[in-house]
């Protein structure tokens, strides 16, 4: 298997886009942050604010700033991000999703803001509880990409 961030002297690389169609591109990712459930408990209560209408703030922007922390990436003009949150009894669940028209795909930029925003709800939280953890950080699906689609 060839990986494309690989020039012919085997020395890192950008991908060259330039000949790719544009198309419509999709990806959703999932984190999850586990904790405590009298962490979960103390949520409506946080002096910080809400962390899960800030870890979404948090999570959009990271998408938009993808390629500033990902030396490869393309810069991509994305048409939307989102981030779902989901309470759950071992934790909160996070969902990103992103999309673009473009001729490469988001899947790093659903990544980077399901991370981000997992990081945010740690951050937010961690003064209740050191053990919280961030875990299962990984792509749910893609679309729009000339191997086709992806689905977890």
């Amino acid at each position: 298997m060839k990986l494309s961030h690989y020039n012919a002297a085997g020395e890192a690389s950008m991908v060259d886009v330039g000949g790719k169609p544009e198309t419509r591109r999709t990806a959703r990712a999932h984190a999850f942050v586990k904790m405590s459930g009298e962490v979960i408990a103390a949520l409506p209560e946080n002096p910080k604010g809400d962390p899960l209408a800030v870890a979404k703030i948090a999570g959009i922007l990271a998408a938009k700033k993808t390629s500033d922390l990902i030396p490869m990436c393309h810069s991509l003009p994305l048409s939307h991000v989102d981030i779902e949150t989901i309470v759950e009894p071992e934790g909160i669940r996070v969902f990103a999703t992103a999309a673009t028209e473009a001729k490469t795909g988001v899947e790093m930029e659903a990544l980077v803001a399901a991370s981000v925003a997992a990081l945010t709800i740690y951050d937010m939280t961690k003064a209740l509880d050191k053990r919280i953890e961030i875990q299962d950080v990984f792509l749910l699906e893609k679309t729009g990409v000339k191997s086709g689609d992806f689905h977890w």
